[in-house]
């Protein structure tokens, strides 16, 4: 079963495997959260100078290969050991600048992931989501979202 224990025994998994060298200064917490169709897994630092992993909650199912999910998980762990949303150093001025997410996941084995992601999303995954998410609620943009900083 796929639930928050399961990914974060993933999430070590990978650490350990893929990304020794990369130090652990903050507590990391993983989770499932969002049903996003297009959104796959975010990192942000939290208020209490933790950094939360957050992977699509679609992906607890069964029918999305757990390729997905560790490469999601990996493509996260990328951004933390550049620094980004992680008290390391940070490497670059963008999280994807020049393409550096997937040359560092190529680097580290992961280019056969990113060939069959890509077939998933086309050919798969859209019919995946509608079957998992049938009736998605639509989010109207609010006065934040459409005009950006500006306060009303």
């Amino acid at each position: 079963m796929r639930d928050n224990y399961w990914l974060d025994q993933r999430l070590n998994q990978i650490w350990e495997m893929l990304f020794p060298e990369t130090p652990k200064p903050n507590r990391v917490i993983v989770k499932f959260r969002g049903k996003s169709k297009n959104k796959f897994g975010h990192i942000k630092m939290l208020r209490t100078r933790e950094t939360e992993i957050a992977v699509n909650s679609l992906f607890k199912s069964s029918l999305v290969p757990e390729y997905i999910i560790d490469l999601t998980l990996a493509h996260e762990l990328v951004h933390y050991s550049h620094g980004f949303q992680s008290p390391l150093p940070r490497l670059h001025r963008h999280p994807h600048q020049g393409g550096i997410v997937d040359k560092e996941l190529l680097k580290r084995g992961f280019g056969h992931l990113i060939r069959q992601e890509k077939d998933f999303i086309k050919k798969e995954w859209p019919s995946i989501y509608k079957q998992l998410n049938p009736n998605p609620t639509i989010r109207r943009p609010t006065r934040q979202r459409l005009f950006g900083f500006f306060r009303f």
